[in-house]
């Protein structure tokens, strides 16, 4: 049985805004709960795997980590940017064909390169994996965080799909996709920010 710390640790970071609920929200909202519904788990799996693999390796992680921190701050940023400008450019629910929500695989690796999703890992591993704990408690760990963090990113996403039937005019579709994309770009921009203003030091992050 998982320790209440650990759930309410997970919840809670999972739940509070972030670059997945952001996406995950605009999505809801572009194109419906159940075509998020790939996203959502990319998400989740994504960050559980990420918790596997940095709980197992630990230190290695941390040390690899801090040698390549600029290169994922510079490629998760780039990546908000790039989101930001696409959700910028989306159109009315159900118009245009180019339009698609991102997938479970680009999902799951978007984790490997946002900053936020990587201090949730580390921190998670830091302070739950017990003590000359392996692989099978790395696994542990992970299967909690995300059960715990599926349900947490599934509120944004069927926000996101409430909303929809709210915003079937153009002008305030476009709205809301300019406020989206703005919020992704401030995201962007606060992340490289606190990672200068951090100096590279590990702290509690957001999803």
């Amino acid at each position: 049985m998982p320790d209440l710390p650990l759930l309410t640790y997970v919840a809670t970071m999972s739940v509070t805004p972030g670059p997945n609920n952001l996406m995950l929200a605009a999505s809801g909202v572009n194109f419906g709960f159940r075509r998020t519904v790939p996203h959502m788990l990319g998400v989740s799996l994504g960050h559980g795997f990420q918790v596997a693999v940095v709980a197992g390796l630990l230190a290695w992680a941390m040390a690899w980590l801090d040698g390549l921190r600029l290169v994922l701050v510079a490629a998760g940023c780039s990546y908000l940017l790039w989101l930001a400008w696409r959700q910028a450019r989306a159109g009315q629910p159900g118009g245009g064909r180019s339009a698609q929500p991102l997938g479970f695989l680009g999902a799951a690796l978007f984790q490997w390169v946002n900053p936020k999703a990587w201090m949730m890992a580390l921190n998670t591993a830091i302070l739950f994996l017990p003590r000359g704990g392996g692989w099978g408690a790395a696994l542990s760990l992970a299967l909690i965080c995300t059960a715990v963090n599926l349900p947490c990113v599934a509120v944004w996403a069927g926000a996101g799909g409430r909303l929809r039937h709210r915003l079937r005019e153009p002008h305030m579709l476009r709205l809301f996709n300019y406020a989206m994309a703005l919020l992704l770009a401030a995201t962007a921009a606060w992340i490289a920010a606190d990672e200068i203003a951090q100096g590279g030091s590990v702290g509690v992050h957001r999803m």
